[in-house]
């Protein structure tokens, strides 16, 4: 092998390591985000706006043929992973205010003196969301990944309300990662659908045929 070859072969190798190294963050932080859902909800909703909300028993929607199931529940990566880095998830917090309590249990719950779970899902802001994913990614990363909020609407699906929230952080030695993420709440249950790519995965207009496939049921 002569040298020019060999620098080659060192800088493509070079390259796919680092795309490598990118994949796995993008999968941690796809594994991260599904449960930050359920860390926003912990915390007073308007009790009597949920309340009015119906029940729904799931979400659905279509995963791309290019996508397949990993090794951790409710994330989905490229199948050319780790060559192709982007990762979808989809998480479902429950809050529990469906259960019902024996006389016992209830007796036995206020006699502990433990606090009720206090939904916020609905009155969750942009600013609230992004203070929370800065403490949480800073955290995994152990730096400061820049992360920050491009967009924050209000939606809905099939009835239901919800957040559209477009966001973007980059770790160091990796390219920027963009992420948009799907809140859907219904009275017991919030379900989270987030599509993460890096800066050159070619996905976002699969990402969004997928994104408009969302029902709740």
């Amino acid at each position: 092998m002569n040298s020019l070859t060999a620098m080659r072969l060192e800088k493509l190798t070079g390259k796919n390591m680092a795309k490598k190294f990118g994949s796995f963050l993008l999968l941690i932080m796809a594994v991260l985000l599904s449960g930050i859902a359920g860390m926003l909800c912990l915390g007073g909703i308007n009790s009597y706006a949920r309340d009015n909300l119906d029940d729904a028993s799931g979400c659905v929607f279509i995963i791309p043929s290019d996508y397949v199931p990993s090794d951790e529940s409710g994330v989905f990566i490229n199948k050319s992973y780790p060559m192709e880095s982007s990762s979808i998830s989809y998480s479902v917090y429950y809050n529990g205010k469906d259960k019902v309590m024996t006389n016992r249990e209830a007796a036995e719950y206020k006699a502990s003196g433990r606090a009720d779970i206090v939904d916020e899902s609905l009155n969750l802001t942009k600013e609230i969301y992004e203070s929370n994913m800065i403490a949480a990614y800073n955290k995994e990363y152990s730096e400061n990944v820049d992360f920050s909020v491009n967009s924050f609407d209000k939606i809905t699906v099939d009835g239901y309300p919800g957040f559209k929230i477009v966001s973007e952080y980059k770790p160091s030695d990796t390219e920027k990662i963009h992420q948009t993420v799907y809140m859907i709440i219904s009275k017991y249950r919030t379900f989270t659908i987030s599509f993460q790519r890096a800066d050159d995965d070619d996905c976002q207009e699969i990402f969004e045929k997928s994104a408009a496939t969302i029902h709740i049921k």
